[in-house]
């Protein structure tokens, strides 16, 4: 059964003047769902007639939050081309391994990135083209600016017949195997979010939310930004997150909606303004990605903000559960009942255990991974690997991991990956990486070493070697020298003796 995969013009068509979006960026510049539907057009346009993307051809995006990157987006969604999203926080190196793993055609890029994707390009052989947001004098010849859009038409494509399960983004999610895993997000799966999301957290046309979460991240996509594409609301497109910006848009009431990782709300609370920005006029704060200290909550609720957390993974929604409004404050951290659509349950003795999930907002498996896939989607439900229990009114709270994860800021951190490049040191014997608790970043990643005999290793020489191996909020923020690491009997590193006795 075909599905609607051509969201901006059928907004377009039910309310062409109304506001899209807000560029934030540009001086708060309103767009109107007319105009980013024609921008969109130039944009598949320039995708499909210049640079020959066709349907099921990867385009990847290493950008700055900004209205182009939804351009993108939605011109991906127009022709059934599939979206790469990639993390500008990766060092060259790890966004290499990206590429080799989704083959994109083509690679759009900010300005900002210019030095990464000159060490990368020669890497990807996929690449036929290279697209910069913005001139340089670096640019290559060959490289087509994404600019000449604009000379392109923005009339409708010839029509596109996609199936609910055609992807349509590839967001990079993962265990603690540290190796990158790509959900595919289809067509079905954001569409399923999308009308969960506006049902259940009761989303409309007059809603407007801020973003700020990084868009390759499924929170900056798929929190609010294509639910209220679905509705009809309107994004405020932020750079990135800046505590100032976030208190003016909430002040002048621009926002009705805010989302979150807990690192944000920190900083609000930290911020000198934070005791005398108005409030009033939030529908929703939402906080999610990572355990929100409890007294994040206290100072809030002080404010009479009904601040919420949620509980997402990019493989689901990620949007997954409400807690109602007379529960808030009775019920602080917990995530509260399935959506509309979201079905849930513990697999374990009880009513706790390791949390399952199961509903047509579920990513259809990993990109090239059929055994990943086939495990983590055993039986139809979604084995996320996070403990939770659930209360007497059936309202669920996240109470653990069962993996080895660390979030540090909202971003996940495989232990695995460090592993792999401290022990690249010709010093360093053994080594586990643990995470530590961080009064800004919630947990930050600590390094256990046994360095071999005769070597004079110190804690700077060994951080000051991650440098360049790994994106700068994957690097160790300490480091502890170790006689041998502790055992299990079945002769593996025993992870959570380590944390019990360094974990502090």
């Amino acid at each position: 059964m075909p599905i609607v995969h051509d969201w901006l013009a059928r907004r377009a068509a039910l309310a062409p003047e109304r506001i899209a979006l807000i560029d934030a960026i540009r001086g708060e510049r309103p767009i109107s769902w007319r105009e980013w539907n024609a921008s969109a057009n130039r944009t598949a346009r320039l995708l499909q007639d210049v640079l020959g993307v066709r349907r099921g051809d990867r385009v990847a995006v290493l950008a700055m939050n900004c209205t182009e990157f939804l351009d993108v987006l939605f011109a991906c969604g127009k022709l059934g081309a599939i979206l790469q999203p990639l993390n500008w926080r990766l060092s060259p190196s790890e966004l290499a391994s990206l590429l080799a793993d989704a083959e994109p055609v083509v690679l759009i890029h900010g300005p900002d990135f210019q030095a990464q994707v000159d060490a990368v390009r020669s890497q990807a052989p996929s690449l036929r083209h290279v697209v910069p947001l913005e001139d340089s004098p670096s640019r290559r010849p060959e490289d087509i600016l994404f600019g000449s859009r604009d000379s392109l038409s923005d009339a409708p494509l010839p029509p596109v017949e996609l199936e609910p399960e055609d992807p349509w983004v590839l967001c990079y999610t993962g265990g603690s195997t540290g190796t990158p895993k790509a959900a595919i997000l289809t067509h079905r799966s954001i569409t399923a979010n999308a009308a969960n999301t506006v049902v259940s957290w009761g989303l409309t046309a007059e809603d407007s939310a801020l973003l700020n979460a990084p868009l390759f991240h499924t929170g900056g996509l798929n929190v609010f930004t294509t639910p209220l594409v679905y509705v009809g609301g309107t994004s405020v497109v932020c750079r990135s997150f800046s505590v100032e910006q976030v208190f003016d848009v909430i002040h002048r009431g621009v926002v009705s909606l805010v989302f979150g990782v807990p690192t944000m709300f920190i900083e609000m609370q930290r911020h000198p303004r934070f005791d005398s920005v108005d409030f009033s006029r939030l529908k929703l704060l939402v906080s999610g990605g990572a355990p929100c200290p409890m007294p994040v909550f206290e100072r809030f609720f002080a404010r009479g903000v009904d601040f919420k957390t949620g509980y997402g993974l990019t493989e689901a929604g990620p949007n997954n559960f409400w807690l109602p409004a007379g529960e808030v404050r009775r019920k602080p951290g917990a995530v509260g009942v399935p959506l509309f659509h979201v079905e849930a349950r513990l697999e374990g003795d009880g009513d706790e255990g390791e949390l399952l999930l199961r509903g047509p907002h579920l990513c259809s498996g990993y990109w090239r991974r059929p055994e990943d896939s086939a495990k983590a989607l055993a039986g139809g439900w979604l084995h996320t690997g996070d403990l939770a229990r659930r209360d007497e009114d059936g309202c669920f709270y996240i109470v653990g991991r069962s993996k080895d994860l660390i979030i540090s800021g909202g971003e996940n951190i495989y232990p695995s990956e460090v592993e792999n490049v401290l022990a690249a040191h010709p010093d360093v014997a053994e080594v586990c990486v643990i995470g530590v608790p961080d009064a800004k970043w919630g947990e930050v990643p600590r390094a256990l070493v046994v360095f071999r005999p005769g070597a004079d290793l110190t804690e700077a020489r060994l951080l000051e070697f991650c440098q360049g191996r790994l994106a700068r909020y994957k690097q160790p923020r300490s480091v502890r020298f170790l006689e041998a690491l502790p055992r299990t009997s079945a002769g593996k590193v025993d992870r959570r003796a380590l944390v019990a006795s360094y974990g502090a």
